[in-house]
């Protein structure tokens, strides 16, 4: 095979448009597949939209993880990056191809048996096993959190030979996002863990894009817990400011918006999403985003719907209390108007009665009849009072609170 050849045809491929850059990349990326031969050009830079190179590269990693997706390969590939990825691009590329090529072959975790076998191997390598260690590590814990292993996780990140042959890599920062993510759905660990991981890890220097993605992921997949949604959120609108064009994050903000019942938030957020997901490539995971975006987007805009009746039907509610209040409120004036005509009617005849018998007996004098009379009427008048005072206290008492029921909450 003609390593010079194929390294100048690359070269040649750099003012290509993107389609044909792909179909000339995995063109090689096969060739080498069929001859059982790895790439030997290097690759300096981490642009996997534009850089022949690494383009062609991911092809073929991408072909030999789909064709066997085990933890051989992975150290196959870490050691390959070792030799020819520049030092300056190497972590980028790491955690991409670690996240990555784990989501696509995330139904293939393999036994503590086969870890075991591979943790000797990498041990017993070169002077390179601790970053192998560190991306076959990456690889496996990859495909536990994309099967949503907490626990699993949690036991392999901690306590893996694995994992510990990775030394100092252990204190990365995708390294602390895959134990918060493992913590947020830990079956045996307090919610709190995880926020204390995500907050080391959110303000670290050194944060990434894939360790941001995969602390959000594990917040909205974990446990629930109060203020979650607002975290995930918060946390989500301020990854979308600090890494702008990612599709994924605007998937994490619309899921948050959504559990904060923010539905055209979130549907708005949800439509980025879909509009920036690649629609070119040969990669697998671009069908499996896609569903999931969809099928976000299908529970966004059921909500969105089932909360628009709920209004509607909160509104009909309200305006129907209304108007049985302003039914009851002129029930309660007819009533009230009632009251007052038959209780001054009432004291008008007594008052007609008692003075007609006063007028009417020789017996009492003229003084005294005057006198009867006045008091009789006072005492009338005061009764006629009383009723009404009290028919005018109710009516109020009952408006007060039917307007105490109607007032918004503040």
């Amino acid at each position: 095979m003609d390593h010079a050849l194929i390294e100048a045809s690359l070269g040649e491929l750099t003012a290509a448009n993107s389609r044909e850059l792909e179909r000339k990349c995995e063109q090689i990326a096969l060739s080498y597949i069929a001859q059982l031969v790895e790439p030997q050009f290097d690759v300096d830079s981490a642009d996997f939209a534009r850089d022949p190179r690494l383009i062609c590269a991911d092809r073929y990693w991408n072909l030999r993880f789909q064709a066997a997706p085990t933890l051989a390969t992975a150290v196959d590939c870490a050691g390959w990056m070792a030799e020819h990825v520049v030092a300056a691009v190497q972590d980028p590329i790491r955690e991409k191809w670690a996240m990555g090529y784990a989501f696509i072959t995330r139904n293939s975790v393999e036994s503590a048996a086969e870890i075991a076998d591979a943790t000797a191997d990498v041990v017993a390598a070169d002077d390179s096993a601790c970053n192998k260690a560190y991306f076959a590590a990456l690889y496996h814990a990859g495909k536990l959190r994309a099967n949503f292993f907490y626990d699993e996780l949690e036991i392999f990140l901690a306590a893996s030979p694995l994992a510990l042959a990775a030394g100092p890599h252990r204190e990365s920062v995708l390294f602390t996002a895959l134990r918060a993510f493992a913590a947020f759905g830990s079956r045996t660990t307090v919610h709190q863990h995880g926020c204390a991981l995500l907050d080391q890890m959110w303000n670290s220097a050194e944060r990434t894009f894939a360790a941001t993605d995969v602390v959000l992921n594990g917040l909205a997949a974990g446990k629930d817990f109060d203020g979650r949604a607002q975290l995930l959120r918060d946390r989500s609108a301020e990854a979308v400011a600090a890494y702008p064009g990612r599709d994924i994050l605007h998937f994490r903000l619309a899921t948050g918006r959504w559990m904060c019942g923010e539905y055209d938030a979130a549907m708005a957020d949800i439509d980025e999403a879909l509009r920036l997901l690649p629609a070119i490539g040969w990669r697998v995971s671009h069908e499996l985003l896609q569903g999931q975006y969809l099928a976000r987007r299908d529970a966004i805009e059921a909500a969105r719907a089932a909360d628009r009746q709920a209004r509607i039907d909160r509104d009909r509610v309200q305006s129907t209390e209304r108007e049985v209040d302003r039914l009851a409120g002129e029930v309660r004036g007819t009533v009230l108007r009632a009251v007052e005509l038959v209780t001054v009617f009432a004291a008008v005849i007594a008052f007609a009665v008692g003075s007609l018998n006063v007028s009417l007996n020789g017996n009492i004098t003229l003084a005294d009849r005057i006198w009867i009379v006045v008091t009789q009427g006072v005492g009338l008048l005061l009764f006629a009072f009383l009723i009404l005072g009290g028919s005018w206290f109710i009516a109020d008492r009952l408006a007060r609170r039917s307007e105490r029921r109607d007032r918004p909450e503040d």
